[in-house]
């Protein structure tokens, strides 16, 4: 289902700056109230938590109740009960954390770090002289594979979402130039592949329609088809993606003047449906290719751009060819 449009309340008018600041609180606590009101039984990841958690009890007791079996069965000595009872105490208090829990992704990410000790232990009893190597190399290789649902779950949970189970990423910066400058070189939209750095091309269409290309982690490609939906000179503008989409999204982008004449307050708001659902969002976290990610880097480059009138090498060196971040002057306009 196509990513709805963003329907919040937007900045006020120019005259109402005083109430601009409490606006972007409200905002912030919008999204923490979102991420609270999940519901389980309509979320997969929360549906995942659960199960990890039922497993995460049911290994405990297993651990606590017969702990030589457990350890003749991973291939590891006998008298390793103590620790196992340890390792079956911790399981259960994980599991009984996710049950029990509206946001259990603390719980989650415990078991992460359980997952963690255990990999260790079974690298340390390898080198046991009398181990069974192969049932040790079988629970290892288990373990790894458990430890990557935990980490994909314990990432998921983490992520904002918004009311529609839409992913939400928000963020902000201030750069010291004027909103009528930064609104100008954003409203460009082929200005904007020189700062956002997985942004391939973006081709206008017309006044109000655009085409982009992007890049996606594992070396794909996604493009789609956006609109503008309101655009309020040199202080909003709001897309949502067309129908047919690779990736639904929505979003604004706001330019309000900062306090103190230090320029702009330029926030950015951005709701999608990655592909892969969740778990593609988990994955693409994991290498570092999540949107709420790239929008904090790419609203320094934009700084760096419009401020010094280039992007520093660590971030530009990601481009290959030259790699021109000078503004454009009125002529080129």
């Amino acid at each position: 289902m196509a990513v709805q449009q963003t329907r919040r309340a937007l900045a006020p008018s120019q005259e109402q700056h005083t109430h601009q600041d409490s606006d972007v609180r409200q905002r912030d606590r919008h999204y923490l109230d979102l991420q609270r009101q999940r519901a389980a039984e309509d979320a997969p990841e929360e549906r995942l938590a659960n199960g990890l958690g039922w497993f995460s009890i049911g290994l405990g007791l297993v651990e606590i109740l017969v702990p030589k079996g457990f350890a003749k069965l991973i291939g590891a000595k006998g008298e390793h009960t103590g620790f196992i009872r340890f390792c079956g105490l911790r399981e259960i208090t994980a599991g009984i954390g996710i049950l029990t829990n509206r946001q259990p992704a603390t719980w989650v990410w415990a078991r992460v770090a359980g997952d963690a000790l255990d990999l260790a232990s079974l690298g340390v009893a390898l080198t046991s002289e009398d181990a069974d190597k192969g049932r040790l190399a079988l629970a290892t290789a288990a373990v790894v594979g458990v430890t990557l649902l935990d980490v994909l779950n314990a990432q998921q949970l983490s992520t904002p979402r918004g009311p529609h189970g839409a992913i939400a990423a928000v963020n902000t910066i201030t750069i010291n130039r004027a909103p009528e400058e930064v609104y100008r070189f954003w409203r460009d939209f082929q200005n904007l592949p020189r700062f956002m750095s997985h942004l391939e091309s973006v081709q206008v269409i017309d006044e109000k329609r655009s085409h982009w290309m992007a890049k996606a982690p594992a070396g794909m490609n996604v493009e789609w088809d956006a609109q503008i939906v309101e655009d309020r000179p040199n202080q909003l503008i709001a897309w949502r993606s067309l129908e047919g989409a690779d990736v639904d999204n929505g979003g604004f982008v706001r330019f309000d003047r900062a306090p103190g004449g230090r320029g702009t307050e330029v926030r950015v708001e951005v709701e999608y449906n990655p592909p892969g659902g969740a778990l593609g969002a988990g994955i693409a976290k994991l290498f570092g290719e999540a949107p709420e990610q790239q929008i904090k880097g790419d609203l320094r480059r934009l700084k760096q751009v419009l401020e010094i009138g280039e992007v520093v090498h660590s971030d530009s060196s990601i481009h290959s060819g030259p790699y021109p971040a000078q503004p454009p002057t009125d002529n080129q306009r």
